[in-house]
Parts: C-alpha cells; sequence; structure tokens
C-alpha cells in the first residue's frame, strides 16, 4: 500500500475519474495552470485541456452555477471553492438549486455535483479565511456532507462522490493537505455513509471528524498511558447523512461520549450528535455528554489568541477526566 501526501491523494481521484469518463470536468479559481492552491489539481490542466480544467474568475455563484446547469446534462462537474469561507457566495446555487432541483422536478433533474474546499483554522489567516462551515452544509436537506481525515479516505470518498447521483460537499481541512497517509494500490471507493472506528475502547467514546479525529486519537493514547482509561475514537467522516446507528452502537458499549470538533459550539455538528445520543443511546448513559468546541468568537488573527480559541487534544483528555470524576 503506498504512502502518499492528502493533496496527492485527492489529486489521484481526479486524474483516474477524468481519465475514466470524458464528462468528468473539474473548475475553479486557479485549479488549471497554478495546479490549485493546495495543489489537489496540479497537472491536471496539462494532461486534459483548458477545456476540462477549467480557470475561473473570482465569481463563486457564477461558476458554481454553471457546474450545476452543466450536471443537469450529464457533465460530471467537481467545483473546488479556494476556502469554504468563499462558499458563502455560491450558497444560492447550492442550497437552493443542486440541494432541490430533483425534488422540485419530480425525479427529472439530478445535480450530480461534487465541490470540494477546505475550511478550519490553519495559521494566522484571519477571521475571514479560517470558517467552519460543515455545519451549515449539514443541515440542508438534499446534499451530501463528508469530510475525510486522512488520505485513503480523501482519495476514496473523492471517487465516490463523483460517481453519485447526489450533489456532495467534501469538506477539506486547510492544515490537513500534506498530512501522509497510506492509500490503496488499487481502484477503492470509500462509502459516502457510515463512521470508523479509528480506534477501539471500552470505558469512553471520543466522536470527532476531520481534523478533531487526530485530537482524539492522540487524546486516547495519553488517557491510556497515564489515566488507564480506555477510550474509543469514532470518525464520523460522513456528516450528512449521520451515523445514527454508528454512535448509538459505541455509546451502548462504553457509556460516555466526548465529542470533539474545530467548530463553535451553537447549532453545531456537535449539538446533533448530543441530540441523537440523547434520542437514542439516553438510558446507556453512565453520565452525561460532554462537548469539546472552539471559543464562539469570529477567530482572532493573533496567534495567541487563535489557538487559545481554538481546542486540541489536551481539551479532550480534561473532558474526559471530568467525565471520571479526575479533574
Amino acid at each position: 500500500m503506498a504512502e502518499m501526501m492528502y493533496w496527492e491523494a485527492i489529486r489521484r481521484a481526479h486524474d483516474e475519474e477524468m481519465a475514466r469518463d470524458p464528462m468528468v470536468i473539474c473548475l475553479g479559481e486557479d485549479i488549471g495552470v497554478a495546479g490549485g492552491t493546495y495543489k489537489a489539481t496540479k497537472g491536471l490542466y496539462e494532461k486534459y485541456g483548458p477545456l476540462r480544467v477549467i480557470d475561473t474568475p473570482i465569481s463563486e455563484n457564477g461558476f458554481t452555477g454553471l457546474a450545476i446547469g452543466a450536471s443537469f446534462i450529464g457533465v460530471r462537474p467537481i467545483v473546488e471553492i479556494m476556502s469554504v469561507n468563499f462558499a458563502w457566495l455560491a450558497m444560492d446555487q447550492i442550497f437552493n438549486t443542486a440541494a432541490k432541483v430533483r425534488y422540485m422536478s419530480g425525479g427529472q433533474l439530478a445535480a450530480p455535483i461534487v465541490i470540494r474546499s477546505p475550511g478550519g483554522t490553519a495559521h494566522q489567516l484571519g477571521a475571514q479565511h479560517s470558517a467552519r462551515m460543515e455545519k451549515v452544509f449539514m443541515g440542508v436537506a438534499g446534499i451530501r456532507v463528508v469530510t475525510p481525515s486522512n488520505p485513503r479516505q480523501a482519495y476514496g470518498l473523492l471517487k465516490s462522490a463523483v460517481r453519485c447521483d447526489d450533489p456532495v460537499f467534501i469538506n477539506e481541512h486547510e492544515l490537513m493537505y500534506n498530512m501522509k497517509g497510506e492509500v490503496p494500490d488499487q481502484e477503492y471507493f470509500h462509502p459516502l455513509e457510515g463512521s470508523e472506528i479509528a480506534r477501539s475502547g471500552t470505558d469512553v467514546t471520543l466522536f470527532g471528524y476531520n481534523i478533531s479525529v487526530h485530537w482524539c486519537l492522540k487524546a486516547a493514547e495519553i488517557l491510556d498511558k497515564q489515566y488507564g482509561i480506555s477510550a474509543e475514537v469514532v470518525d464520523l467522516y460522513a456528516l450528512s447523512p449521520l451515523d445514527r446507528e454508528g454512535i448509538r452502537r459505541s455509546v451502548a458499549k462504553t457509556h460516555r461520549a466526548v465529542i470533539a470538533e474545530e467548530d463553535e459550539g451553537p447549532v453545531g455538528v456537535g449539538a446533533e450528535i448530543m441530540a441523537i445520543i440523547n434520542e437514542e443511546c439516553f438510558f446507556d448513559l453512565d453520565a452525561p455528554p460532554v462537548r469539546v468546541h472552539s471559543a464562539n468568537v469570529p477567530q482572532p488573527y493573533n496567534h495567541k489568541l487563535e489557538q487559545a480559541a481554538i481546542p486540541d487534544h489536551e481539551d479532550v483528555v480534561n473532558a474526559v477526566l471530568k467525565l471520571f470524576g479526575k479533574s
């Protein structure tokens, strides 16, 4: 099994799907000649030409709408929105057209479009370039939302998304593009629904997605070595639909839950997971579930304030210790 970086895995998925199907195109700002801000389309412009790897103006609503329209007539567009913060500008096309067209047309039209975009806090990019918008996307019916936590998922989820007849939003993370990991040598399709147990445990479940899976894994290691607490880490790579059965199964096993996310807490992914636990696992719980999330402020530019606003593995450890009455 080959090791590759997160961006290389995404690029490989692009390349394979474009080689297989001439109707697969990609478009976005700087994805052509420049190969993408995070190199996810590097070399594809030279290989497939400007009609299939399309550099667009800074006009998110325009080029997203163009891609959605093309998808109505059989094109399979992959749209890269350079930063999820700019996706606000394309909301009308995504939420009002792509997500609804199948239902409004009685199944006569569909929008098999993939939208990839990185979010999250990188290094001093300021409030307008550090948003976490996954909760916004997962709150809209009619669109699938997935968020890969490693190169294998990044590769397999993009390939599955391109073949899916539903609109799919792939939430990546700006700090993860240079992360290395194993990717199958053979063609691999990752399910667009479900969850994965990233580490098995018996005493508490740590729910994470995207970058917070890695905080949970590091926290689980510390909890095991220093406190003798066995933590199970569940990777909720699919945010819409959420894996209700996977959540229920793990909480029924461990009887305690901590949910870790980089997003702000109010009306967030963690709030939805908390609701599922309350609805389906109430009598399995030995303690109230706990959320670990960002401060409810626009992300500060100042580095120390930036770091103070977002959680990390130490916050997850402290949340678990609090659950066990050890803090």
